[in-house]
């Protein structure tokens, strides 16, 4: 079976190599990609992120010497690399725009499947959320590249300074346990808590997991304790995060299930801030966006200083609406917050790349809207 490979602009801007990260696929680049590596040449960014853009383009160069790029050309741990346009000839989904740079990167991906066949094995590689979304709605199979720090803009510049309640997860088989557990607790012990689990069972439990088991339990004898509901909306906030790469589909049910359990805290407890912007963010990893929205901007009226309520209205603004304008101010105020407080010097960094990410969105969008006009 073939195996075709497309990849993003945020995929190679984060990791260059990841053009021989799929050996012995056919990698496929939009034509769309390609110019908005071109934009990153004389575009005021990040000097790192200027130097990745670089070196996506010398490898992609040193490619060509060897053939014709639109026909394909050989890579050195096997397979192909070749740079596909969007065939403006052809029919798009619906909901797909040729004016937005992101759209045509699906449609180009759309296209491409399409023309390979039912027998090809297609994959979108991207760490845009939107974009991610998108191609799940299209048929389109799609993972991300990376987690975290290298992750695309989106997850990687959501921020939570605020870390006083997180539970670091690891694997889905905490879930997978605590929940076991639960079953357990509610056969063995009708009224609830953990005395009556086997000593064996709870010696294989880290102290975290036994932190999320107790809240569970707690909320089986008193289902609005606020400290129960905040650990576990923030456990389901982490198991999110820990599957988004691996299974969005689970990754949006955990999602959902925290939303739930930072609503039921909420109502007890609106004045927590920190716990609202969290909130904000889970609905905006679910695709909420315009709800995500209306809730960091409670938090900013209560608090208009909030660090990571402020950056991420940015994040919000810049990929849930396209709003880059929106964005771009929001992620000035960060550095207007953070440059001269050296505990904030990663945030600093972070607000500082996107901001110049963020301008090389504006002005393609300005550039698309140009051109539809003349």
């Amino acid at each position: 079976m073939q195996k075709i490979v497309i990849l993003d602009t945020n995929v190679l801007l984060s990791d260059p190599q990841s053009l021989l990260s799929f050996p012995r696929a056919e990698i496929v680049i939009p034509e769309t990609v390609l110019g908005e590596l071109d934009k990153l040449k004389t575009a005021r960014v990040d000097p790192d992120l200027r130097f990745r853009g670089r070196e996506v383009s010398r490898l992609i160069f040193e490619f060509s010497e060897d053939g014709s790029l639109t026909e394909g050309v050989e890579l050195p741990e096997g397979g192909r690399l070749r740079v596909a346009p969007l065939d403006s000839g052809n029919s798009l989904p619906e909901g797909i725009s040729p004016r937005n740079a992101d759209d045509r990167i699906l449609g180009t991906a759309y296209q491409v499947q399409q023309a390979a066949g039912p027998d090809a094995d297609v994959l979108l590689v991207t760490n845009d959320l939107n974009m991610l979304l998108k191609a799940q709605t299209m048929g389109i199979p799609v993972q991300r590249h990376g987690i975290g720090e290298e992750g695309g803009w989106t997850r990687r510049y959501i921020v939570r300074p605020f870390q006083r309640y997180k539970i670091p997860l690891g694997i889905l088989a905490l879930a997978l346990a605590v929940f076991a557990a639960v079953v357990l607790v509610s056969m063995v012990s009708p009224r609830g808590g953990t005395a009556q689990l086997p000593s064996e069972f709870k010696s294989i439990l880290s102290a975290n997991q036994q932190g999320a088991l107790d809240a569970l339990t707690t909320l089986q004898t008193r289902p609005d304790d606020p400290e129960a509901l905040l650990k576990m909306a923030t456990f389901y906030y982490e198991a999110n995060n820990a599957v988004l790469k691996t299974n969005p589909v689970l990754a949006l049910d955990y999602g959902r299930q925290g939303i739930r359990y930072y609503e039921r805290y909420l109502k007890i407890s609106p004045q927590d801030n920190d716990a609202l912007a969290d909130f904000a963010s889970l609905l905006f990893y679910t695709g909420q966006t315009d709800r995500a929205i209306q809730e960091v901007g409670s938090v900013l009226e209560r608090d208009p200083n909030h660090l990571n309520a402020n950056f991420n209205l940015g994040v919000f603004y810049g990929q849930g609406r396209q709003d880059y304008q929106g964005a771009i101010a929001q992620m000035k105020k960060v550095i207007t917050l953070t440059q001269n407080d050296p505990n904030q010097h990663i945030v600093l960094q972070q607000a500082t790349t996107a901001l110049g990410q963020l301008q090389v969105l504006l002005d393609q969008s300005k550039s698309a809207t140009g051109g539809a006009k003349q």
